[in-house]
């Protein structure tokens, strides 16, 4: 190795982003390390885990072990490390037991950084050494290295993603960006577009837990909403041990979005979302409806009665046409009509005034203009109000099967101030579901009930008693 003559702190630093340009070309995070003792450099070092399949292999410590050879030392009394990446943990903690003199990196890390931002393990005066440390030095170049390599990285999976289930010509998809940093959703999104049904339109659901977990929660959110409105009962599902799907009706949340409203028929939607069961071969489900997620959703386990052993109904209906339909929605569907650009996140407040603007934004994310919003032109309209209308006989067949075939547990959860389906209309569908207890009132909830959903999930955790099911409630 060729020594190089650091001068200053940003000769060391320049160097340490030269190391970071060579992971770039190796496929690794642009991290870049090199270790000065008296001006003059003993080791460099660049990220490599990937490459070499050591989770340890971060810049700094592939630097630290170099100077250590160098000097036939694992002390590294009088030297100074640079690195274009404020270290974590790991690395800090190296560091200090190396005895460095001196840190000195770039940009700061605000999810790991253990030199300040997340904590700073340099601060804790206990430790038998102290090592100085100097945060900023070219800190605007070292922070470019990183957004560009991730900003990449980004529109390379994007290019796949789209490779993978290309774009019908007939359909939106809401871009990416619309969905960064949603607080309470971390879940990684997956895709499905090869559903016969589908005819090449992708969509979207979370599918978290174990895929043999001994219980799995299907969970169907309703119209304007998205699996968004179950960010609060996923972690409880989870934390139990159990699997979480909850898919995106096509029309909403990241699911792909017809341009036309004719596409979205009773019968199409419910038959996707069987496919879709069977496709992720789920069993021991607990099915969790509310709004449409029911309407559709309610009519499923006839179809496959040995996959479904539970039932958590949330404010919802079986629409089977021989019954009025409740005054709160013929008045919904007019407002539908009316105001046909109303802002989502803006209506789940009404009822959920503690949502924060964040979280309304986060309900208003998948429909950034009115081309992306015929889903919720459509479905007020789809809801059947008599008995020849689309979907109505499906519905009566599946009120028959709840009431004399239904063979699992059943709990209901009743939102006190919904507007739109009063609880008499659940109390109603109570008396059709075989073997239902008393439905739990919430006084406070309105129609998105699962906005009140942690306390919801823990009582159903301990409520569906399956054969090694839930060995934790969270």
């Amino acid at each position: 190795m060729t020594a190089a003559v650091v001068s200053s702190d940003e000769d060391g630093m320049r160097l340490a982003l030269a190391e970071a340009r060579a992971a770039v070309a190796a496929g690794e995070v642009p991290v870049g390390a090199v270790v000065v003792k008296d001006g003059q450099v003993i080791a460099t070092g660049r990220n490599a885990p990937v490459q070499s399949h050591d989770p340890t292999a971060h810049a700094e410590i592939v630097a630290l072990r170099a100077a250590a050879q160098r000097l036939g030392n694992y002390r590294l009394d009088g030297c100074t490390l640079y690195v274009t990446l404020e270290p974590c943990a790991m690395c800090s903690g190296a560091m200090l037991h190396a005895r460095l003199a001196r840190v000195v990196y770039g940009a700061t890390e605000p999810r790991t950084g253990a030199a300040g931002s997340v904590l700073d393990l340099f601060a804790h005066t206990a430790i038998n050494h102290q090592t100085g440390v100097h945060g900023g030095v070219l800190a605007a170049e070292c922070s470019a290295l990183l957004t560009g390599f991730f900003g990449a990285r980004r529109n390379q999976q994007r290019a796949d993603a789209r490779a993978r289930h290309p774009l019908r010509d007939d359909a939106l998809r809401t871009p990416d960006a619309a969905f960064a940093d949603l607080p309470g959703y971390p879940w990684a999104p997956r895709y499905v577009s090869d559903l016969p049904t589908l005819a090449g339109l992708r969509m979207h659901y979370v599918d978290e837990g174990p895929a043999d977990a001994p219980r799995t929660w299907l969970c169907l959110h309703g119209n304007p909403a998205w699996s968004y409105l179950y960010r609060h009962m996923l972690p409880v599902f989870v934390a139990a041990g159990d699997r979480v799907v909850a898919p995106d009706l096509i029309g909403f949340g990241k699911s792909d979005k017809p341009k036309k409203e004719a596409v979205h028929q009773f019968e199409w939607h419910r038959q996707v979302l069987l496919e879709l069961v069977e496709r992720l071969d789920l069993s021991n489900v607990v099915l969790v409806v509310q709004d449409w997620g029911g309407i559709l959703g309610l009519t499923l386990p006839m179809a496959c009665p040995d996959r479904f052993a539970g039932l958590l109904v949330m404010n919802t209906v079986l629409a089977t046409g021989d019954a009025p339909l409740p005054d709160g929605f013929v008045d919904w569907r007019a407002m539908c009509r009316d105001k046909p650009l109303y802002g989502v996140g803006r209506l789940l407040a009404r009822g959920n005034p503690h949502l924060t603007a964040a979280e309304c934004a986060a309900y208003d994310a998948p429909f950034p203009d009115k081309g992306y919003r015929a889903a919720l032109r459509a479905f007020p309209e789809r809801v059947p109000d008599r008995t020849d209308a689309p979907g109505a006989a499906l519905s009566r067949q599946a009120r028959d099967f709840w009431q004399h075939q239904w063979q699992g547990q059943s709990l209901m959860v009743i939102g006190a101030r919904d507007p739109v389906l009063r609880p008499a209309t659940m109390h109603g569908l109570h008396r059709h579901i075989r073997g239902c207890p008393a439905p739990t009132v919430l006084p406070d909830a309105g129609h998105f009930v699962q906005e009140q959903g942690g306390a919801i999930a823990r009582q159903a955790v301990e409520y569906f008693s399956f054969p090694g099911a839930g060995r934790s409630a969270g």
